[in-house]
């Protein structure tokens, strides 16, 4: 997604609405071309604030005493993934799981987001217990 709006509401609302991506006008010249060829590999692109947005939601969230989940994906996003990672594109994918090609565009976004989350809340930098 290109935005003018450089707002965590509104780069979480995107990811929500299915967007694999997102780059702010205001450095496209910088990111656009590095965003289209990671969309055209089926891999997420995400500006260093979007980083810092995700980073922050899962403190807030460690602050709040939200615990991690044991699993991240639903098991259709499993699924999903599963059929991404063997380079199955989303028509592929939609006829393979009798499902439309937006719901597994959906699916992508729900992975994306949480395998970002998933990067954040296992890394070793970040504590695992609220301080």
């Amino acid at each position: 997604m290109l935005s003018m709006y450089d707002n965590e509401q509104y780069f979480f609302e995107a990811l929500k609405a299915g967007a694999s991506g997102y780059v702010l006008k205001s450095v496209a010249d910088r990111d656009l071309l590095e965003a289209c060829r990671a969309t055209m590999r089926g891999e997420p692109f995400l500006y260093p604030g979007a980083v810092t947005a995700l980073i922050r939601d899962y403190l807030h969230r460690v602050k709040h005493g939200e615990a991690l989940p044991d699993t991240i994906l639903t098991p259709r996003e499993e699924e999903v993934l599963k059929l991404v990672a063997e380079g199955y594109s989303t028509r592929e994918i939609a006829k393979t799981l009798g499902i439309s090609a937006k719901t597994v565009d959906r699916h992508r976004a729900n992975i994306l987001q949480n395998s970002v989350y998933e990067t954040v809340w296992r890394s070793p930098a970040t504590p695992s217990e609220p301080g």
